[in-house]
């Protein structure tokens, strides 16, 4: 690739000098994308393998998308929640049936929609269960990642994103993710826990996938004891991991009748975001029954711009994207070749030691320490050679591609991909 890299360099003086310090990107300024391309400022091309954390499953730009933005912005763009609009109940109307719920709670990005989560499981269990007031306990995995609100890192294991901003938010309990026992165990102790929140594949950890049946087995545990099951899907929904929520399990079926698959582990409350909107607009969702839902009344949550109308028309576009163009199929199609490609590759590796995901949601570990700086060089790398992504908790890479990729794109990557870690196999 060229050389020249003074607009680059120009661009990330201005952001280090007047934005604050709380990102840590790969050295590469973007201007434009369009499916699964992005070019930076320099016009240098690359594939995208990160998908903005999975927010951008339909692809950058997709023009449907772009269309719903463009003639809802030309018509009405907010009222706040002080007004109906002819777009949110169309749309509350749409999603809920999609997902299977009776009931959207519309917010704007995926913290907010795990903070209302958390305050509609806590109001559920004083009004239903008759937990007393201020005790309510929800149950969260270890390495987890919902967010850094304040509550959020109070249960959070990063000490980056915690440590210093205490006093931190009671009312969690944390066990291991992937452990049935250790939830049995916990529920069985405590009668005033009134959800379990979880990833059902643990993202921002290096894409932990949990045992076959853990899911179906969490949801009837939480039944037995009269939890509620959530499921924040913000990073693993919307096609992501090879079917429509990763909760679905293996359901090849479409969105409308992912409920009847067998391997569908039901959240009674479903997280979402990122990918709901393309990329193209913060909106989130929180998604439940009446009995759930119905406890929330007006005052008591909301957002000024939480279901606007342009967040509702280009929701609801990018969700008919997702059925139409079948990217759950195309996830899981891609996600077998590309871990079929890279088992093989590392089979005689000695600088990647595991790939694992599901769907186009996937992870290589790197054969050094955490703490190493082996993992971001290799991004440096593939950076250089045409493809973006970015190293999770040092030592591990992710790998999350649009998935509106083609096979032969894919395969392109793969090349990309093993021919740098070629250059960084031990001599």
């Amino acid at each position: 690739m060229a050389t020249d890299t003074k607009l680059t360099e120009q661009f990330i003086e201005l952001e280090q000098a007047h934005s604050a310090h709380n990102y840590h990107p790969l050295p590469v300024v973007l201007d434009r994308g369009e499916g699964v391309y992005l070019w930076d400022v320099e016009g240098r091309k690359y594939y995208d393998f990160l998908s903005a954390y999975s927010a951008v499953n339909q692809g950058h730009s997709h023009p449907k998308i772009i269309q719903a933005l463009q003639d809802q912005s030309q018509k009405l763009c907010l009222t706040s929640r002080a007004f109906y609009n002819s777009s949110l109940g169309p749309f509350a109307t749409f999603i809920s049936k999609y997902f299977g719920f009776d009931k959207i709670l519309p917010m704007n990005s995926g913290a907010e929609a795990v903070e209302t989560a958390i305050k509609l499981a806590r109001k559920w269990g004083v009004q239903k269960k008759n937990i007393p007031q201020e005790a309510a306990q929800i149950v969260v995995c270890h390495n987890n990642f919902h967010g850094r609100t304040t509550t959020i890192i109070s249960f959070s294991d990063d000490q980056g994103a915690k440590n210093d901003f205490g006093p931190y938010t009671p009312g969690f309990i944390a066990i291991p993710h992937n452990d049935l026992d250790a939830l049995k165990k916990v529920l069985e102790a405590n009668k005033n826990i009134v959800g379990f929140l979880m990833e059902p594949i643990q993202g921002e950890a290096g894409i932990y996938t949990p045992d076959e049946n853990y899911l179906q087995d969490v949801q009837a545990l939480c039944n037995a004891h009269d939890v509620l099951f959530i499921a924040d899907e913000i990073q693993t929904g919307i096609a992501r991991t090879g079917s429509l929520l990763a909760v679905c399990g293996n359901c090849d079926c479409g969105a409308t009748c992912e409920r009847q698959a067998d391997t569908f582990a039901a959240p009674d409350v479903l997280i979402l975001g990122k990918a709901i909107s393309g990329g193209v607009y913060p909106v989130s969702a929180v998604l439940a029954n009446n009995h759930v839902m119905d406890v929330i009344k007006p005052g008591e949550h909301g957002s000024t711009f939480g279901g606007n109308p342009i967040a509702a028309a280009v929701a609801t576009a990018a969700l008919r994207v997702v059925q139409d163009e079948a990217l759950a199929l195309n996830a899981r199609k891609l996600g077998n070749i590309f871990r079929d490609q890279l088992n093989s590759y590392i089979q005689s590796s000695k600088i990647v030691t595991l790939v694992r995901g599901r769907g186009l949601l996937n992870a290589i570990v790197i054969n050094d320490s955490p703490d190493s700086d082996t993992a971001w060089n290799i991004c440096m790398a593939l950076k250089e050679n045409g493809l973006l992504a970015k190293p999770t908790h040092g030592n591990i890479i992710r790998f999350a591609p649009p998935l509106v990729m083609t096979e032969a794109q894919l395969l392109d990557c793969v090349n990309i991909i093993t021919s740098t870690l070629k250059t960084f196999e031990p001599k």
